[in-house]
């Protein structure tokens, strides 16, 4: 693996669904979040991403190649609206769009995403990168973790776009 690949080094957990007023307090960001999955070739995933925040809206592409069970080669690239209407041409029509909220929450040197969907009332996921695959870290406090699902392909976004598990299907 070449050392200048831009990596994403990614670890994610199911967790109780936090309190979104304690969210609100505690995260540095929140964004509302559509991420519209594209066709692409197999141990490969092409997405398109409207993101609308404090900051405003943002639209992002972003293909990432599979490397190992935590780490993927990922490149990911602002695009103006236009770019990402165009790219929507060419979603896969076995998936959805999915719709999340995204809370920032930062926690000693890294700052973990909480993923809160509509469709899943009592749970949520949460993820973490990191510089290295063995990086030791800290859950936030007060979040519950019920499993780590890092390699758990079930339950990743594009896997979400094409079935969304009921609650019971998590635990």
């Amino acid at each position: 693996m070449n050392s200048s690949e831009p990596l994403e080094i990614e670890r994610r957990f199911l967790i109780l669904r936090p309190d979104t007023a304690e969210l609100d307090r505690r995260c540095t960001r929140v964004y509302s979040m559509e991420q519209t999955y594209l066709l692409s070739p197999p141990h490969q995933t092409e997405r398109v991403r409207r993101r609308e925040g404090q900051d405003g809206v943002a639209f992002f592409h972003t293909v990432k190649i599979d490397r190992t069970a935590l780490t993927r080669l990922e490149q990911e690239e602002a695009i103006t609206p236009e770019a990402y209407e165009a790219y929507l041409s060419r979603r896969d029509p076995m998936t959805q769009t999915i719709y999340k909220t995204r809370y920032c929450l930062p926690e000693g040197p890294y700052t973990f995403e909480i993923d809160l969907y509509p469709f899943w009332p009592h749970y949520a996921v949460m993820e973490i990168e990191l510089p290295r695959e063995d990086a030791p870290f800290r859950f936030p406090h007060g979040i519950r973790v019920i499993r780590e699902l890092t390699g758990d392909h079930r339950f990743s976004n594009a896997a979400l776009s094409r079935r969304i598990p009921a609650e019971n299907e998590l635990l």
